[in-house]
């Protein structure tokens, strides 16, 4: 399981419900109260950044690009020093200014 930044360890009893729950099949989930959106009721929903949900949906998807970068020391030893997953939080703060950018040229 992938650690979550700011959340504690968990017990032997939530692991094996979680397991539990992973071993179920899809088909056993109900959603019943949550319809599927089609892709013209996502369109009209929520907007990000200007673009709309359905459209926005491809930025946000797990397609990573490795790169070499040049980082001073001082700047990757404090995000190091926050824990694992420093690359992601490198991510996530580049996202957030990106966001931030694309919200303040579109608003």
């Amino acid at each position: 399981m992938k650690r979550i930044e700011g959340v504690g360890e968990l017990s032997p009893a939530d692991r094996e419900q979680l397991a539990l729950l992973a071993a179920r099949p899809e088909t056993a989930i109900d959603t019943s109260d949550l319809p599927e959106l089609t892709n013209e009721e996502a369109s009209e929903a929520i907007r990000l950044g200007g673009r709309s949900l359905a459209a926005g949906m491809d930025l946000y998807r797990a397609r990573k690009t490795a790169i070499t970068a040049r980082i001073d020391r001082d700047v990757l030893a404090w995000l190091k020093s926050q824990g694992r997953g420093y690359q992601t939080r490198i991510n996530a703060i580049l996202r957030e200014a990106m966001l931030h950018d694309t919200n303040r040229r579109v608003g």
